[in-house]
Formats: C-alpha cells, structure tokens, sequence
C-alpha cells in the first residue's frame, strides 16, 4: 500500500459494500436517494467516512455528501474527448449543446423551483444575451439542442417533469411544469466559477487535487477511467514509479472495488469480473461494434508480422494502405450481416468500425501510418502459445488471445 493509506479492515460483507458504493460513485458521481440508484446511495451514506477517505488518498477526488444526495466531483482524463454527453438518440452532443447545457444551469440558477418550460426558454434566451450568444429557439436545431440538455438535467435528477409533455416539445411546442431541485443544482459544476478564467482554467482547477497524489493519483485515475495503461505514454517519472509499485497496486483495486490487474510488459489493464463497471461495453451490442471486433481481428493479426514502432514498446504499426484493405476484405467478408447502410456505404461502415477502435483506445492514427496496441490480441479469436520474454514477462501480442 501507498504511504498514508491505512488497511481497510477485511471484513467481507463490509468490503463488498464498500466496493459496490465506490463502483457506483464512479459510474455515476450523482446519486440521490429517490433515484434510480437509490440502493446504492444508502451504501454510500453507510460508508461514508470510508468512502470520503478512500476517493481522497486515492484519486484525489472529493466526495460530498448529504442527506438527500451524493456527489464524486471527479476530474477523470481532463481534456479527453472520449466520453463525451450523449443524447437518447446515443448522438454524442456537439458543442452547441454543451453550450445550452451552461445556459440553462445559469437560467435555473435565477429562476423558480417550480417553472412552466417556456419560463425555462425565457431565462435561456436572458443567458445567452449576457453571455453574448446568438441562439435560434424557433430553428429545429436550437430547439433540438435545448430540449438535449433539459432531457439531461431531467435524467441527473436535476429537473422533474411535474405535468405536461415534455418528450414532444421540440415538434408540438408542448407545454410542461418543472420542479428545480436546487440542493443538487449547486453539485453539477466540478469547480468553483468565480476563480475561473475560461474552460481550460476550470479543467484544471477540477484536476488540481493530483498535483498532491503525483504519480500515483494521475496513474490510478487514468486505469479506472480508461483501462488500458501504457507505459511508452506515462511520463518518466510516472513510468518509474509504476515500475516500482506495479504489483502491490494489485491489492489497491481489488480490495477498493473488485478488479483484477493485469500486468504485462506493456502497462496493464483492468479487469472487471463482473462485467458492469462501463459506460460503454467493446466488444458490444450494435453491427458497428461488431464489425470493429472483426477488423480488430484482422489488423492484429496483420500487426504481429508488421515492424514495431518502438522498440519492445505497446504499438505496433500498419500502413494506412493495408488497414484499409483489411477493413475493407472484412466488410466484404461479412456484409449480408451488416445493417443496409453499412452494405451500401463500406467506407464509412469501416471507419466507423476504426472510430470504435480508437475511442477504446485499442487503435491509434499517426500520419500514414495505423497503430494497433498489444491489448488488441485479447480480442483475436485464435488461441496461440505465450512467449516468455527475457524479463520472464509475457506481452500482450505473445499471450493467449481471450474473448472479453
């Protein structure tokens, strides 16, 4: 254990409340008790102290809570575009509804805690003027972009559909009574507005609690977050001190939340048993996630006879010219399986496939050429014998291949 962590007694049902609490903290960083993680929050309320300890010492995060609510305010990967807000639709929001996303908490922040939802548009189209932004709520795309945001402040808890209809707003112009919770209002913005100076500022004001942690606060929140670690992408120093602590983190997230770490001479990833500890499952549901795990496939086994990009490092490269063949031999192989789309356009079908690929970090673009990481074997389907390297570790693109 790191310096300044005291042992968490190992009383079992003790440690898998606590475990099951600090896996719902971080998938969720808002609960509240009416919710519908109501279960979860009791946990969290039960253990409390534990819990405050644990995020602080450990991740640097600061864990509020109250009677009615809990909120983790989490850094995460700061500017990482990855996991981004998605619509019902699964659309990632684009800027502009990050931007209504703002105006309407400023809105709410001067309205009543009970309001008709054109009052809401009212106090929308007063922020925008201060804040010096042109906004069209008469257009579909304003209105579509507005009615996202409110949809997601409804799903926080934030906002509760008293009467009305909501759901038809965009089209129908519907009318529709909201309650504003104010208590958890005040918990969605992760640092304080008033020392900010812009968005860059405020992301770093949200992350300031690492500066504390160093090494182990960034290296941890970076496994928990996305969990694939590569060393060749830590800094020196944080490359040193995993080298040096690596093996008894092991005990640090099984014990703090029940996942297994996988070390290889290439970093680690995280293992989840239990398979829920997501926001976004690979492989998964969908005809473009399963077309990723067949190019997947294929790139890896292109990749295991292709030069290393660096020398005993995570990567291994391919000409772009070659991924795409590949990609597209794949297509061809399995379009009757494909959506209709997907059948009439194997271009975008493929680098929709490779935009998976990259978000889950298993891919990577660099000028001409295409990277595929050593944790792309655990998808292969092919069961080969692991090579032992001279360090008597084995790597990913040696080990046996596994099915996730």
């Amino acid at each position: 254990m790191s310096e300044g962590e005291s042992r968490i007694p190992l009383d079992p049902q003790d440690v898998a409340e606590r475990q099951r609490a600090a896996r719902a903290l971080m998938l969720h960083p808002l609960l509240t008790a009416d919710g519908s993680h109501g279960d979860d929050f009791r946990l969290v309320r039960r253990h409390q102290g534990e819990l405050v300890k644990l995020f602080a010492e450990g991740l640097g995060y600061r864990l509020q809570v109250d009677p009615s609510s809990a909120r983790l305010f989490k850094a995460g990967l700061g500017r990482d575009p990855s996991r981004p807000l998605h619509r019902r639709s699964r659309a990632p929001f684009t800027p502009r509804g990050y931007a209504f996303l703002c105006l309407v908490l400023a809105g709410l922040t001067r309205a009543r805690s009970q309001l008709l939802v054109d009052e809401l548009v009212q106090q929308v189209r007063s922020a925008a003027v201060d804040a010096g932004i042109e906004v069209d709520l008469d257009g579909i795309v304003d209105r579509r972009a507005l009615h996202a945001a409110i949809l997601t402040l409804v799903h926080l808890g934030v906002l509760r559909e008293r009467d009305g209809d909501l759901e038809h707003w965009v089209e129908q112009r519907t009318q529709s009574l909201l309650d504003v919770r104010r208590e958890l209002l005040g918990l969605l913005v992760a640092a304080p507005l008033s020392a900010t100076t812009g968005p860059d500022d405020l992301l770093e004001q949200a992350a300031l609690p690492s500066a504390a942690g160093g090494a182990r606060v960034a290296t941890r929140r970076r496994l928990l977050e996305s969990p694939i670690l590569t060393v060749d992408d830590l800094t020196e120093e944080h490359a040193d001190w995993w080298r040096r602590n690596r093996n008894r983190e092991r005990d640090w997230y099984d014990t703090r939340f029940g996942l297994q770490l996988e070390l290889r001479a290439e970093g680690a990833a995280v293992i989840d048993l239990e398979d829920d500890f997501t926001d976004d499952r690979f492989p998964g549901l969908g005809r473009t996630k399963q077309l990723a795990l067949l190019v997947l496939e294929a790139l890896a086994d292109a990749a295991d006879s292709g030069r290393v990009h660096q020398a005993d490092g995570a990567w291994r490269c391919l000409p772009m010219s070659t991924a795409v063949s590949l990609g597209r031999e794949v297509h061809a192989r399995w379009a009757d399986r494909l959506r209709r789309d997907q059948r009439d356009d194997p271009d975008g079908a493929v680098r929709e496939a490779v935009a998976v690929l990259e978000r889950f970090g298993l891919v990577r673009r660099e000028s001409e050429l295409l990277l595929v990481h050593a944790a792309a074997s655990r998808f292969a389907p092919q069961v080969t014998l692991a090579q032992t390297r001279p360090t008597g570790e084995q790597s990913l693109f040696d080990a046996p291949p596994q099915e996730d």
